[in-house]
């Protein structure tokens, strides 16, 4: 009995401890799910992210903003890989582009005069001249046709048709729709690539940046440049953006299209170094005196008579040209190159050569009186040597060399043109297009410190001729260049300045020097008879390749550079040791006889 009713009791026991078990099962369960569903969510929510961050965007640029189009009837420029920010305008099935944008960005040789309305193209032996709003055009004066206007104009604003620009340019050009666009190609000089399969082009590096358009596969691109892993390229239809490398493979490099002849602009080329001086006439009588000028010399095989002035705005010419004076240099085996000056002095002169060179008719009134002169007196050659010419102005002043170089071309007369050194402050002269135009491009490598320099130093160091050499032959043939050399010093002289005068040049300038600084000009048996009068001997100074000398009489420094034949010496090897063709010095009479000796051996 007592066994029986132990049973139950351990019966009643198992079955109080399976609640408690199943209990726990069930939480365990319930805690499962939900770390399991939390696990999910938060997996959901790191997808999410992922996607988010790494998965390209869709969105899609918009084109009208991209390409600047603000108003209807704009047409976006794509000029080589930039789109520009100006726009052109499409008119009677034609599309024009701005004066400046064809100048600035696709061809510079064009020309456009606003005050006349001409645009005007220089072939090596013609000037293209086309009037506003006409289908016709002159070459020399022969006339030409188009069937379509050439040149429009808005207001002040000139508008030329891409297809008389062609003409004349080695360019390509397409356009395209929604938006409108010209795409033009001028530079030929990029890598292509083409897609390895359908892509986009992105607007940054980054497959979040919006889209600019698809590209499909085998298409081919233009590659500019590398951003990582990204190619930045431009698209055959004109937008540039950017690409995975990896979706590319590079391919040829970009092709000129078939068709176009560069005009060849010929010039005359002397079979012997140049060996010129500059002769500084100043009245008919001077002429006279020729024979015994050049009696002196040796080897000189080319004189520069300062002949021919610009008178006015208007382009008169002032000319003392004499014919016999010709004659006597041509029995001396002698060319005879006659330089013509602008406006000298003054402090409008810069006003003035802007106001003659911008003005077509004036232009041609000083060239023709010019050629006229140059023929009727027999001179061999011109050279022009205008050196009042403004950033303002340099756009006139290139367009004058070109069609003072198709007259010059055309009469078979020498063309050559004075430049100072290289400076950043006179690019503007444009030595490079003088290089196309010049049979010869001449450095003036003098003035290094000039009449009206705030402090004392050399007229021509070394380090100053060598530098203008160097940085001429970056923009100009070597064959065509000639080294100008001085004949002449200045004497410097310093004094000391009162209290007043320097309480009075304070902030002026951004100096306040502390002495005043006179000079003048000296030929070479000049400067050397103040060195001996003073009993003083000038030291070599092996940096400047001069001999240099200071003394103080009384309150005043006096300071030299001496030019002579050690420095002229430096200077006739870097002419020879850069191949150039040949040298000029400035000016005849103030330089030491002796020094002909030394010229013709780096000329002979």
């Amino acid at each position: 009995m007592e066994e029986r009713r132990k049973r139950p009791v351990q019966s009643s026991r198992r079955k109080r401890t399976r609640k408690p078990q199943n209990k726990r099962r069930r939480e365990r369960s319930l805690a499962f799910k939900a770390i399991f569903s939390g696990l999910g969510i938060i997996g959901i929510f790191i997808a999410a992210f992922l996607w988010n961050r790494y998965s390209p965007s869709e969105d899609e640029v918009n084109l009208n903003e991209y390409y600047g189009i603000e108003n209807e009837g704009q047409v976006a420029l794509v000029i080589n890989n930039e789109v520009v920010e100006s726009k052109g305008k499409i008119e009677e099935g034609k599309t024009y582009i701005q004066y400046e944008t064809l100048r600035d960005k696709i061809n510079s040789r064009f020309y456009w005069d606003p005050n006349e309305n001409l645009l005007l193209y220089t072939l090596p032996n013609d000037i293209v001249t086309v009037p506003v709003g006409s289908k016709d055009y002159t070459v020399s004066k022969e006339k030409n046709s188009e069937d379509y206007t050439i040149l429009k104009t808005e207001g002040s604003t000139a508008y030329i048709a891409l297809d008389f620009i062609k003409k004349y340019t080695n360019m390509a050009y397409e356009i395209y729709k929604d938006p409108d666009r010209a795409v033009i190609e001028t530079d030929w000089s990029n890598q292509m690539a083409k897609a390895k399969k359908d892509t986009q082009i992105r607007y940054q590096a980054g497959i979040k940046s919006p889209v600019l358009s698809q590209v499909k596969k085998s298409s081919k691109v233009v590659l500019i440049e590398e951003e990582g892993d990204w190619e930045k390229v431009k698209t055959e239809d004109g937008f540039i953006g950017y690409i995975k490398q990896s979706q590319l493979s590079k391919g040829e490099d970009q092709a000129a299209p078939e068709g176009y002849l560069e005009p060849e602009y010929t010039s005359i080329s002397k079979d012997y170094t140049i060996n010129m001086a500059w002769h500084n006439v100043t009245n008919e009588v001077a002429n006279g005196n020729v024979l015994e000028t050049i009696a002196s010399t040796k080897g000189l095989n080319t004189i520069s008579p300062t002949w021919f002035h610009v008178g006015d705005v208007s382009g008169t010419l002032q000319s003392i040209a004499s014919s016999q004076y010709v004659n006597y240099c041509h029995q001396s085996g002698i060319e005879v190159w006659a330089a013509i000056r602008d406006f000298d002095g003054g402090i409008n002169s810069y006003e003035e050569s802007f106001e003659l060179l911008r003005y077509t008719s004036r232009r041609e009134n000083l060239i023709s009186q010019l050629i006229g002169a140059a023929l009727q007196s027999g001179i061999d050659g011109i050279n022009l040597d205008f050196e009042k010419i403004s950033e303002e102005c340099g756009e006139h002043y290139i367009q004058f060399v070109r069609e003072l170089s198709v007259r010059c071309r055309q009469n078979g007369l020498v063309f050559s043109i004075d430049n100072y050194v290289p400076k950043g402050f006179n690019a503007h002269y444009n030595r490079k297009e003088q290089g196309v135009f010049a049979d010869y491009v001449v450095i003036m490598g003098y003035d290094e410190h000039w009449g009206g320099s705030p402090e004392a130093g050399s007229v021509a160091s070394y380090s100053f001729v060598k530098d203008g050499i160097e940085e001429t032959m970056k923009e100009v043939p070597a064959e065509k260049i000639i080294s100008g050399m001085p004949f002449f010093t200045r004497l410097w002289s310093e004094t000391p300045k009162t209290a007043e005068e320097i309480s009075a040049g304070k902030g002026t300038d951004g100096e306040n020097y502390s002495v005043n600084v006179t000079s003048e000009a000296l030929g070479m048996v000049a400067a050397q008879s103040v060195l001996t009068q003073n009993g003083i001997e000038a030291a070599w100074d092996d940096e400047m390749k001069q001999y240099y000398a200071s003394w103080t009489i009384e309150n005043t420094t006096y300071r030299i550079w001496m030019e002579n034949e050690a420095s002229l010496e430096e200077k006739l090897k870097l002419m020879k040791e850069n191949n150039l063709a040949g040298c000029a010095f400035w000016a005849l009479g103030q330089e030491d006889s002796n020094i002909w000796n030394l010229v013709v051996k780096y000329v002979n």
